[in-house]
């Protein structure tokens, strides 16, 4: 099953200023993850239906939240490595 691609409109704002190349990267790991979202190894502790995807060569990650109910992933902070796991609990208060 597919599942629908969505953006919070804070990681949206995230997402535009990203360097083309690294938005390049992004969207090809995202493309397999609305196919199979939930990547055991990707799972962020401490979060239900949380995962991350790696951009290690230059440093980003990107958080997004699974909700089978609504067949959708939601893409919540995409971000340098160092800064995401600050904003990330900040947006899922929200």
């Amino acid at each position: 099953m597919i599942y629908k691609l969505k953006f919070f409109k804070s990681a949206y704002k995230e997402w535009q200023k990203l360097d083309p190349h690294v938005r390049k990267h992004f969207k090809l790991h995202l493309k397999k993850r609305v196919q199979n979202p939930r990547v055991e190894s990707a799972k962020l502790r401490g979060y239900p239906n949380l995962y991350k995807i790696k951009l290690r060569s230059v440093g980003y990650r990107l958080a997004y939240l699974v909700e089978d109910e609504k067949i959708s992933v939601y893409v919540i902070c995409v971000s340098r490595r160092d800064k995401i796991y600050e904003i990330l609990p900040r947006r899922l208060n929200k």
